[in-house]
């Protein structure tokens, strides 16, 4: 189990590509296959799993798909 507030390291490889420390896909519920996304955020980026096909009622309207949106859309 991992402490709150841990900072784990990981290497970017020569392709481009980051192995997720076991921790952290432990944390997320990450197994071969699944998918995460990256949250941007000034200079801050979080990994987070990524909502599976179908999990967002609001996905087609992409009218509807800036930040103020998401906020206040949010509790419904």
């Amino acid at each position: 189990m991992v402490m709150a507030d841990a900072m784990l390291k990981a290497r970017l490889g020569v392709k481009a590509q980051v192995v997720l420390p076991k921790p952290v896909r432990e944390v997320l519920g990450l197994k071969p296959g699944d998918e995460f996304a990256f949250v941007i955020r000034e200079h801050e980026v979080r990994v987070v799993r990524a909502p599976a096909e179908g999990d967002d009622p609001f996905a087609c309207f992409t009218e509807w798909a800036t930040e103020a949106d998401r906020k206040g859309y949010a509790d419904l």
